[in-house]
């Protein structure tokens, strides 16, 4: 198993950590595991980005929504140095 150091933890942070870990009977440092754990669990993306966006967003852009009208790019500069 690796090792993890996690310096500059600020000291109410830790309390915090330190009366979770007791209210659920383990250590500061298993509670941290499962803090880890749970939230690293969460965030896996099952679905394709698409769809995540879509589930996302889908209080704000129903089947109405409209794309804004796109508009014609700028010229890029040209940076020769010739007149």
């Amino acid at each position: 198993m690796a090792a993890l150091t996690i310096r500059n933890v600020d000291e109410a942070l830790k309390r915090s950590l330190r009366l979770r870990a007791a209210q659920h009977g383990v250590s500061m440092e298993e509670e941290a595991r499962r803090i880890l754990r749970e939230a690293l669990l969460r965030v896996s993306p099952t679905q394709p980005l698409g769809q995540r966006l879509r589930q996302r967003f889908a209080d704000v852009a129903d089947a109405d929504f409209e794309l804004p009208v796109r508009q014609k790019p700028r010229t890029p500069p040209v940076w020769d140095d010739a007149p």
